[in-house]
């Protein structure tokens, strides 16, 4: 199939194209090439100035992004939509292939469909019927928001900070609805930190502990103080933070031999009740009454976007178009909207999330012109305050 997207395809029939336009193109994270050039083929002709730059290198691989601007009349509002190009690897049993997009019955199936290539096909459509006039549009296209996200927004902030192209207000498109199109919407998100953690022992035989010190009994010893924590009892807003053991590790082939090393692997997922550095500090303190050091990355703080004007827009949107009035939700895991909240006020909206990440992932072709729509209020009313 063709993966430049004929700029006057009818509205009813434009959102569904692009979508499976950039579907076809493989964009397992970190992505690049192809289906940036696809964006760039439906951004351009609609007034769009294109930057694109790759970013660095991850383990993976080059991470490439682009931020597009289309700007308004001069002192008018700037917003921005936010999404990520780059898929989950698609893993085996599909009934048809991932990047070969295919259309059964009512529903587009691909890898990426719900998240989020579709999404992005929706704000595209958005931009194309919303006026130049109306003020500026931008989008945030990210290419690792599915890896480590160390080369994709927070280099595409800093490209934006120095160019002055802050907008006023941001809008993620990730897969938010849970039973049906426009049911939840994001106005926060929790906190993550994960933890290496390693215990030094001495390594022996079994039958002479006395001539060895076990690194696992102080680890797991370690680890049930740890999981014995009750970190908050949750917010107005916010679930309790939770800490999960995520590994454990000895390597140790013989059955006769004390290990020299044990280590372990935390992932702690924290409301605005607590900081990466403080639970770091707190897990730190605890671990070296037991002999242990401590490794962290702290991949993003926990936020909230207040409910008010913006979440008010947003859901009159939404209920225009689909009758529902959407939940104000902050569950889920993190996105790149950790990071856009540097920026501005931030809302995550999108598809039903029932088949991301899965094999055989789907949309139904109505939610997306349904979202399209939803994405052009947005963006109007937006530009409109």
């Amino acid at each position: 199939m063709s993966l430049l997207v004929d700029p006057a395809t009818p509205a009813a029939d434009y959102v569904a194209t692009l979508a499976e336009a950039l579907i076809a193109c493989p964009s397992v994270t970190p992505a690049t090439g192809l289906v940036f050039d696809c964006l760039e083929a439906a951004l351009a002709p609609l007034g769009f100035a294109i930057h694109r730059a790759i970013a660095g290198e991850s383990p993976d691989g080059p991470v490439e992004n682009l931020f597009a601007i289309r700007q308004g009349p001069p002192g008018s509002r700037h917003f921005a939509f936010a999404g990520h190009l780059d898929v989950v690897p698609p893993g085996d049993g599909w009934t048809s292939a991932p990047f070969a997009p295919e259309r059964r019955g009512d529903l587009l199936y691909g890898r990426g469909a719900v998240d989020m290539k579709g999404a992005i096909a929706a704000m595209v459509a958005a931009a194309r019927e919303t006026p130049a006039e109306a003020g500026t549009l931008s989008f945030i296209i990210t290419g690792d928001e599915e890896g480590v996200a160390l080369h994709g927004t927070l280099a595409l902030i800093a490209h934006m900070r120095a160019t002055g192209a802050i907008p006023d207000l941001c809008l993620v498109g990730e897969p938010t609805s849970v039973h049906r199109l426009g049911d939840m919407a994001k106005v926060g998100r929790r906190g993550s930190v994960n933890m290496w953690i390693e215990v030094e022992g001495v390594q022996g035989h079994v039958a002479y502990p006395h001539l060895a010190d076990n690194p696992i009994t102080r680890l797991v010893a370690l680890l049930a103080e740890l999981k014995a924590l009750r970190l908050d009892k949750g917010t107005k807003w916010f679930q309790p933070s939770n800490l999960e053991v995520t590994d454990l590790t000895v390597g140790n082939p013989a059955t006769n031999l004390i290990p020299p090393r044990a280590s372990a692997r935390l992932s702690i997922r924290f409301n605005d009740r607590h900081t990466g550095q403080g639970l770091t500090d707190r897990v730190t303190a605890i671990a070296a009454k037991h002999g242990a050091t401590v490794r962290a990355v702290i991949s993003g703080e926990a936020f909230l976007t207040k409910p008010g004007a913006f979440s008010t827009l947003v859901g009159a949107a939404i209920l225009a178009e689909t009758g529902i009035e959407p939940e104000l939700s902050t569950s889920g895991g993190t996105s790149d909207a950790r990071f856009l909240k540097s920026l501005c006020p931030v809302i995550e909206f999108g598809l039903s999330n029932a088949t991301m990440h899965k094999r055989d992932e789907a949309v139904a072709l109505a939610d997306l012109e349904t979202l399209a729509r939803i994405y052009r209020r947005i963006a109007e009313a937006a530009l409109r305050r």
